[in-house]
């Protein structure tokens, strides 16, 4: 009798479906994977034209860039090390700009610019500027012959330049207050008044940061000077805070408040010689929200030796309600449907501000938990979202 050579056992049956489902997986994650590098291509490809320029610690590169009118868009990578911002300015006024890249970052900022010459800045404020030419295209010449009437909007421009000029008294006033307790040497009386200082300020800040010089000379933090706070060009409501609340000390800080005078003095003045376009009475408070939720309310760098960020947050949501109040009207007759969402996002943020006063005051914000930071950004974003909505609506950026 012949010996037959044993058959291999046949594999289990719960083996067999494990490697056919090994195969299926395998399968699926090519395919997740062949998806996922077809959905970055296709981002990569919508941003094919975004115009790349590098920070370095002392220039950017490049540092003249010519692009047509209309929406550019241009990625910012940071190259220092240290946090820096970017800027295009229009003479001395803030076209768009981007704060606080960290090191090593990059952002990206979105600007609709029409043709002509612009500078802008690059990192550190010692740092040399740059040029941006903007040509012009068929559709801005279009566009500018296009523009409709801006009729409608006079009266709220010109209320808002009442509100301007009375917000920009009440900042001298407040500052002229902080100045005598600085030369009186009253450290206490100088803290308490440093508050409703900058609160004032705060009021302003939309419209002032349009004016970078000024708005730098009052207002730049240390991480925009080569030697941070022991630079001798920082100075401003921030130099007077890292000596009033980090120091706790008012030694050598009289002209620096007397300096901050006579900017705020001459913002006030500047403020109310500057013309402002329809389409930035709504644009320069989304930056200003932008900046509260990507930047501010996370980091609490604004305010970072005082605490008194919640204070400014609010000042910002004031001016907000204020230049609402004024376009309610129009929004009322040709885009109602947008302002139950910006009616509901502004309440939110306002709730979520008062949900952090304790005795009626604002707490510090270094008590303020990372999520209830993430609340503000969140409902910050929402209300600058909303906002946004204004432009398109109503056509702002056609009105001359």
């Amino acid at each position: 009798m012949s010996n037959q050579s044993p058959q291999p056992a046949s594999p289990p049956r719960a083996l067999r479906w494990a490697v056919a489902g090994s195969v299926v997986v395998m399968i699926a994650a090519g395919g997740l994977f062949y998806y996922a590098s077809q959905l970055a291509a296709a981002k990569r490809q919508v941003n094919h034209n975004e115009i790349a320029v590098t920070i370095h610690a002392h220039s950017c590169e490049p540092n003249a860039l010519t692009v047509p009118a209309g929406r550019a868009s241009f990625r910012i990578i940071n190259r220092s090390d240290r946090a820096v911002e970017w800027e295009i300015l229009d003479g001395v006024l803030v076209v768009e700009e981007r704060e606080n890249i960290a090191p090593g970052l990059s952002q990206v900022i979105n600007a609709n610019l029409l043709p002509g010459d612009y500078a802008i800045t690059c990192g550190l404020l010692s740092n040399p500027r740059g040029t941006l030419h903007v040509t012009p295209t068929a559709e801005s010449d279009a566009q500018a012959k296009a523009k409709p009437s801006m009729v409608a909007f006079i009266g709220p421009l010109s209320e808002f330049r009442v509100y301007l000029s009375s917000q920009g008294g009440a900042l001298i006033k407040a500052v002229a207050a902080l100045d005598q307790a600085i030369e009186a040497a009253d450290l206490n009386q100088a803290q308490a008044l440093y508050v409703p200082a900058r609160e004032a300020y705060q009021r302003l800040a939309p419209a002032s940061q349009r004016l970078a010089e000024l708005d730098n000379a009052i207002n730049a933090r240390a991480d925009y000077f080569e030697k941070r706070e022991q630079d001798p060009a920082f100075s401003g409501f921030h130099r007077i805070e890292y000596a009033l609340f980090q120091q706790r000390s008012t030694d050598g800080l009289t002209p620096i408040a007397q300096r901050l005078l006579t900017d705020v003095t001459t913002l006030k003045q500047q403020l109310l010689a500057q013309s402002l376009p329809p389409e930035q009475l709504v644009s320069i408070l989304v930056r200003n929200l932008n900046s509260l939720a990507d930047v501010r309310a996370a980091s609490g760098e604004e305010e970072r030796y005082s605490h008194i960020d919640l204070n400014g947050f609010a000042a910002n949501l004031d001016v907000t309600r204020k230049v609402l109040d004024l376009m309610r009207p129009l929004l009322t007759k040709s885009a109602a449907d947008l302002l139950p969402g910006i009616d509901s996002a502004l309440t939110a943020l306002d709730a979520e501000l008062n949900g952090l006063k304790v005795d009626n005051r604002y707490t510090a914000y270094d008590s303020v938990t990372a999520d209830q930071r993430k609340q503000i950004a969140d409902k910050a974003k929402a209300l600058a979202v909303a906002l946004d909505g204004i432009d398109p609506a109503l056509g702002l950026s056609g009105l001359q």
